[in-house]
């Protein structure tokens, strides 16, 4: 065998062992959607249809899996990555830089972004009391004990996270195959009783079905929205695994698994199987029923990791990107970094997946929720994507429009379909969308006004009035982090007006988040000396990074920076933001939210990993 036949040999192990990783991370939310959405499908369309309309029925969740999912994202939407990163904010970032950060483009990112949070408060909640509500149909005495298994899985789920998933995770993606064989073979028993449902693959009867049942065909839609709400992870989730393997598993697992458990759940009922309880199950011969609820149970705890690792991962990317404070990330894993918890992003998420299951009691009930924020994410991905087309790819106007319209008019039909779910429970996703939204856009706003704020002094200033002064110069090295790019750090100024001594050595360092996943290590640093023993300098970071300032001193020395590294002594800010209720930054009730922001995100010091023995904050008070 030749060196190149080891490679490919490599390269195709590796491809399939990112795969089979990639079921588990990726598709639990779409791979257990199969547990409520014919079930909530037939109920919107009055219980027990005949045969046409279960035909018109199937037809439209098989088109939708295709248009949505097979098309929309993973043929389009993986093709546009940012610097191999995907996900609502990273296409943001990527459109934003190419467009010069149009307001628009980033107030669309921003809401897309949140409104997945808002949706990722449901799915564990739907998932989890979906599958344990298999065991109603042989154990009904069971029944009043559901919402507190749910309630007790959940709270444990939560509490595990600041563990992280590095060992366990490495069993996800072989118990999601054993998932989607089982779902596979299920569907395949179930089909073998009424053939005649394969037709449903004809578009004709989803046309048919909607052309011919009104209104209630309309508001089906949002029932059958539910079987691509985790279409957004295969895009989000590009980075971790890239596309190849992501679409090699929707294609040769996922995908058909999914047709053939829908197709089966429609053959039953086209045979008169009862619609009052859940289909999926009743695929199941009954001695197989208990382990089937316990693997559906395990299957939908790894579908509600996925999402709230997912939380964590855009929360870190909110974050580097300016639009929330600095929360405590810990990372949970050396293996990999996406694995990472987020204390205040988790227990916020506990809190409000248990209070729902707690509320709405039955996933019938939280299907009226789930899907609306999805629904409106994907509306917003699409003119994003537009944007790509036109922007990126350079697609003239027809053809970017023909294509666009066409997922515009699929998604505009999903999400208006939704919008009838409001007063029954949609309205617990999109407010919890507005409040995060809010949350980025006042954090965003008095960064801006804090900035504006500071005391502006030119270098040569500064200097002379060292000079002027007589400030007693100090031996070793002083590191001053501002956000300033050529004027005094105000943080020197302060330093030396309260004591009256600087440092013999400065270095004076600005860290730019750019709106890209990485940065090559080789373009990462530039130094400039400014005056005899005092360098600025500028270090760039992708926003799926995290700074290392004692790195950045090491690499200083490579570009000609003789500073001590023996000395040094690290100086940052803490500031105290006073509102002033002048109005000319900020409304008041903005400046006192963005001011309790402030208080409690964590130090610059954690986030730039400076070394604690040697570091100075230096406390002040900033007026906006």
């Amino acid at each position: 065998m030749t060196s190149s036949d080891l490679e490919n040999e490599k390269s195709s192990a590796n491809l399939y062992g990112m795969s089979l990783a990639a079921l588990g991370i990726v598709f639990g939310d779409i791979g257990t959607s199969p547990l409520y959405t014919l079930k909530t499908v037939l109920a919107l369309a009055g219980g027990q249809p005949d045969k046409a309309a279960i035909l018109g029925l199937l037809s439209l969740i098989v088109w939708t899996l295709i248009i949505v999912t097979s098309v929309k994202y993973v043929s389009l939407a993986m093709r546009v990555d940012n610097d191999g990163e995907g996900g609502i904010l990273a296409l943001m970032s990527l459109l934003g830089v190419k467009m010069k950060q149009r307001p628009v483009i980033v107030a669309m990112g921003l809401m897309g972004a949140a409104l997945i949070y808002g949706d990722g408060a449901i799915t564990p909640a739907i998932s989890v009391l979906s599958a344990l509500e298999g065991l109603e149909i042989s154990l009904p005495h069971v029944t009043p004990y559901v919402v507190p298994c749910a309630v007790a899985i959940l709270a444990i789920l939560f509490a595990l996270q600041p563990r992280g998933t590095a060992h366990i995770g490495k069993l996800f993606g072989p118990v999601m195959a054993l998932w989607f064989v089982t779902i596979a073979f299920l569907g395949i028993s179930g089909i073998m009783q009424n053939l005649s449902v394969l037709v449903a693959l004809n578009p004709a009867y989803a046309a048919l079905y909607l052309f011919n049942h009104g209104a209630t065909g309309f508001f089906v839609l949002g029932g059958v929205f539910l079987c691509v709400t985790g279409a957004e992870a295969l895009y989000a989730d590009m980075g971790h695994f890239g596309a190849k393997p992501i679409r090699l598993s929707w294609t040769l697992i996922v995908f058909p698994s999914l047709l053939l458990n829908y197709a089966g759940q429609s053959a039953l009922v086209l045979e008169g199987a009862p619609t009052s309880d859940n289909s999926f199950f009743r695929l199941c011969p009954s001695a197989l029923l208990i382990p089937l609820v316990i693997l559906a149970t395990i299957a939908t705890i790894i579908a509600s990791q996925s999402i709230i690792t997912g939380a964590f991962s855009m929360t870190r990317q909110a974050i580097q990107l300016g639009w929330l404070p600095r929360l405590q990330i810990k990372q949970t894993s050396a293996q990999g970094y996406g694995q990472i918890y987020v204390s205040a992003v988790n227990w916020i998420l506990m809190m409000v997946t248990i209070g729902l299951t707690i509320a709405f009691r039955k996933s019938d009930n939280l299907a009226s929720a789930y899907g609306i924020a999805v629904s409106a994410t994907m509306l917003v991905t699409t003119v994003l994507l537009y944007v790509a087309m036109r922007e990126i790819w350079h697609w003239s106007l027809l053809r970017a429009g023909m294509v666009a319209g066409l997922l515009l008019t699929v998604d505009s039909a999903f999400f208006t379909a939704n919008l009838s779910k409001i007063a029954e429970g949609g309205y617990v996703p999109i407010t919890l969308a507005i409040f995060v939204y809010a949350i980025m856009q006042i954090w965003h706003k008095g960064v801006e006004v804090v900035s504006r704020n500071l005391p502006v002094i030119p270098i040569d200033t500064f200097m002379a009035s060292i000079e002027e002064q007589k400030i007693a110069r100090v031996p070793g090295t002083a590191v001053f982090m501002t956000r300033t790019l050529s004027d005094a750090p105000p943080i020197m100024v302060w330093h030396v007006t309260h004591n009256r001594a600087l440092h013999e050595r400065l270095f004076v360092l600005t860290v730019i988040t750019e709106s890209v996943p990485w940065v090559k290590n080789s373009t990462r640093l530039s130094v400039q000396q400014i005056a005899p023993n005092f360098w600025r300098a500028r270090a760039r970071y992708g926003f799926m990074e995290r700074p290392d300032i004692p790195a950045l001193l090491r690499q200083s020395r490579k570009q000609g920076c003789t500073i001590g590294l023996d000395d040094v002594t690290y100086y940052v800010g803490h500031e105290t933001i006073l509102p002033t209720n002048d109005q000319k930054g900020m409304a008041y009730w903005m400046e006192i939210i963005f001011a309790a922001m402030q208080r409690n995100s964590s130090h610059v010091s954690d986030y730039f990993r400076l070394p604690t023995d040697s570091l100075v904050e230096i406390g002040r008070q900033i007026a906006i």
